[in-house]
């Protein structure tokens, strides 16, 4: 949860009395909170996990040409219709999705359902990697391209005209707009603020200023610029992130072995309380694991298929399996790299309170002298950072969808403001709306991957299984 910032404060409680202010709040935070437990409680967990397992079936296991995505991400697909390289679309939209939950929020997993947690992250990034192929390639299978050339995408348009079911392409533009304004914006910029605020005693509000300054010289160029940013800061901060997660786990080799043992008879038996864990029950590990994953990949969330729809690819395979590389790198890779961090420093640490949650990461990597604090700090920053930037283009495409470009400035003057008053306030309320908000927008997705499927299974048996990945769409846009 995010912190309260002792230099913001509500504007309401300036106007209303203490007591009065303090009651609506509490009663706001209780509502807010019951709804987003409730739309991120087991139904939407089976529901998600339910259609990762089933495209994984229905597409015959696409996670097998993994390193074939991988190698199709850095190359470039020339002679293709595109705004933007693979590669710059997978970066944005791994900036969007490689955030603080990958840090902070796989820490709020182990504290709350034990070391089994980590596995289950895992096991869901794997079987989610098949859900955002499908994303990807629906996103080119159904986009169109504007009158000035600009390709547009996403769950949207897949609504539209795969299904005839603009309507609901229309709520899916809605909660995107309202969502990224938390997600995507205020708590990323109050986990910035507040990590600058700890680290260097800088006001808030110069950073918050700073950080609204640097956002604007980015978004005003459009996808293109946000994608050049994004190009040259994802490999960047994920291989300083991975390199110093790995150099941790070399310190901590004499646990190593006992942390992998321990996540995995913890996923799948039940745990007494020892070893600087709490007892868990198979089913809290499984849940909050699965949670935690399926929120951090953002695979069936329905994001990243609106910056997909930009990228520069012959056929919709292609581009199906460069996006789906983006929740391998997210969650089997980087989630699970953190979980195995933290698992074996709580044991070789028995020290460590494991029940601080957000705070867990923080201590766990403090117990490595020089570089720990420094790793987290640079990750916690260049995360929080680019998922601002590639959340700002997701906005603005559903806000294009709903309105048209007219309103683009608008959103993106609102945006730059957002991020101020993020820096400075307390987010509770936000985080929680949020969270709300991400839940509804799966929902006409996770309809749009189901119901599409056949056409999913159908252009992959074409281009991929029938080795024609090479071969270039015949499709008119």
């Amino acid at each position: 949860m995010i912190q309260t910032n002792r230099e913001g404060g509500h504007i309401m409680h300036k106007v209303l009395p203490p007591f009065i202010f303090y009651l609506l709040m509490e009663h706001l935070l209780q509502i807010t909170e019951s709804i987003s437990s409730f739309l991120w409680g087991w139904p939407m967990i089976i529901l998600l996990l339910g259609t990762h397992l089933f495209l994984t079936v229905r597409l015959r296991f696409p996670q097998r040409k993994i390193f074939t995505a991988i190698r199709l991400s850095v190359q470039k697909d020339q002679n293709s219709e595109g705004d933007v390289s693979q590669f710059g679309a997978l970066a944005t939209s791994l900036a969007a999705t490689i955030g603080t939950g990958n840090i902070i929020g796989v820490a709020t997993a182990v504290a709350l359902g034990g070391p089994g947690a980590v596995l289950w992250c895992w096991i869901t990034g794997v079987f989610g990697i098949a859900t955002k192929y499908t994303e990807g390639l629906l996103a080119i299978k159904y986009r169109v391209k504007t009158d000035n050339g600009e390709m547009l995408g996403g769950p949207m348009y897949a609504l539209e005209k795969g299904l005839k079911m603009k309507w609901l392409g229309i709520l899916f533009c809605i909660f995107t707009a309202i969502a990224a304004f938390g997600i995507g914006n205020t708590v990323q910029a109050n986990s910035i603020s507040l990590l600058l605020n700890e680290t260097t005693g800088i006001s808030v509000h110069i950073i918050g200023g700073l950080l609204s300054l640097s956002v604007a010289l980015v978004i005003l160029f459009g996808v293109k610029g946000i994608a050049n940013v994004c190009t040259a800061l994802v490999p960047f901060m994920a291989i300083f992130y991975i390199i110093g997660c790995i150099y941790i786990l070399i310190l901590n080799a004499p646990y190593l072995g006992q942390a992998i043992q321990l996540i995995v008879d913890s996923a799948f038996t039940p745990q007494a309380a020892g070893g600087g864990f709490i007892g868990t029950t198979v089913m809290m590990a499984a849940r909050f694991g699965i949670a935690r994953g399926l929120f951090s990949n953002e695979s069936g969330l329905g994001s990243a298929p609106i910056v997909a729809a930009a990228a520069q690819t012959r056929n919709p395979v292609r581009q199906a399996l460069v996006s789906s590389t983006g929740t391998f790198w997210d969650t089997v890779v980087i989630c699970a790299l953190t979980g195995l961090v933290l698992v074996s420093s709580i044991i070789a640490f028995p020290d460590i309170d494991y029940n601080q949650g957000a705070s867990l990461t923080k201590a766990a990597f403090s117990k490595i002298p020089v570089v720990g604090t420094t790793i987290l700090s640079v990750g916690i920053l260049t995360f929080a950072f680019s998922t601002i930037l590639g959340w700002s283009y997701y906005a603005e495409k559903a806000v294009e969808y709903l309105g048209g470009k007219r309103w683009i400035k608008v959103y993106r003057i609102a945006w730059i403001i957002a991020i101020y008053i993020g820096s400075v306030v307390n987010l509770t309320l936000v985080w929680n709306i949020a969270d709300s908000m991400n839940a509804l927008m799966a929902l006409p997705n996770l309809v749009s991957l189901l119901l599409l499927s056949g056409v999913a299974a159908k252009e992959t048996k074409k281009y991929l299984w029938d080795n024609r990945l090479d071969e270039s769409s015949e499709e008119e846009l």
